[in-house]
């Protein structure tokens, strides 16, 4: 089991369930050093005060809040650790909502929650049966890094986990950075539904970081002295460059329909006509009707030669 993080308990009504906090992630990005590029000499940071220029140890550096310009108060990690607060050393649940009511850009990070010894199992295994019959997640508080959390508690593969999430007045109103309304055509929404429906999957397991194995190859060329693989030369779209939605949604389609060994068939494109300010519906030509258009031709040509016999 990966190195706790917190301990304490989970507060449900009167009862208390002990357990551990364990990330739920775990990184795999690649780590640089910063050196001095004459000698290869590691680069440091120095934590210095500003007043004697001294430099100082970890054990000498503590929180400091200042009310003022010329006044700072300093706050000590026992003092944050006594704090009247009931979240302090708990995980307090405080509501139940539906699932689909959190908004998504409300959760940060996500944390295993583990049971602290065998007496914490038959009250951790009824929350989690509790979860799961109701389909519907838990909302708390918790005290964590020096601030009061708001989280939220779920089940994943018979574990709870905890999602720390943003409080209401964290979030920023989007209004702001929505475009002005524009006028979009019904042809070009199917469109766009026809290529989310192809390109539709079940399963994420297949996503690979493609930057990280890039970045490890570089290095591993570098180290071995062989040249750096070549780049990607694939087209690449100019910045800013204005494209014809409809051709590039039709594109789309037909690449991720021939990506799944499907045949393309795209519709035509065809002038736009003014209906009403949306662009008529591009119309279908098929050989029968061609036929049919042959056939009335030659009808109405006999029909003539009789006449003027």
């Amino acid at each position: 089991m990966p190195r706790p993080l917190w301990a304490g308990a989970i507060s449900f009504g009167l009862v208390t369930i002990p357990v551990k906090i364990v990330s739920a992630t775990e990184g795999h990005d690649v780590h640089f050093h910063r050196v001095h590029l004459a000698d290869m000499g590691r680069v440091r940071t120095r934590k210095v005060c500003e007043l004697d220029g001294e430099v100082v140890s970890q054990d000498e550096i503590g929180k400091g809040y200042e009310v003022s310009k010329d006044e700072t108060v300093t706050v000590t990690d026992e003092e944050l650790e006594q704090m009247p607060l009931p979240t302090a050393k708990a995980i307090e649940i405080v509501a139940f909502v539906d699932a689909d009511s959190i908004d998504p850009v409300r959760i940060s990070d996500s944390y295993y929650l583990a049971v602290d010894g065998q007496v914490a199992a038959k009250p951790y295994t009824l929350l989690r049966k509790a979860l799961e019959r109701s389909s519907k997640v838990a909302v708390a508080k918790f005290a964590w890094h020096g601030r009061e959390r708001l989280g939220l508690l779920r089940i994943r593969e018979g574990a709870i986990v905890l999602h720390s999430m943003k409080w209401p007045d964290e979030v920023r109103d989007p209004q702001e950075l929505a475009p002005k309304a524009v006028e979009v055509g019904e042809e070009e929404t199917e469109q766009a539904l026809q290529l989310a429906d192809r390109m539709t999957i079940n399963d994420l397991s297949g996503f690979r970081d493609e930057y990280r194995q890039a970045l490890e190859d570089i290095i591993a060329a570098k180290a071995d002295g062989k040249p750096l693989p070549s780049p990607d030369k694939g087209e690449e779209q100019k910045a800013g460059e204005v494209v014809d939605l409809m051709a590039a949604l039709n594109a789309s389609v037909k690449a991720a329909k021939e990506s799944r060994g499907e045949g393309a068939t795209v519709h035509e494109m065809h002038p736009a006509k003014k209906t009403g300010g949306r662009a008529a519906p591009a119309k279908k030509t098929t050989a029968s009707t061609s036929s049919r258009a042959k056939k009335s031709a030659g009808k109405k040509t006999a029909a003539k030669k009789r006449t003027a016999s």
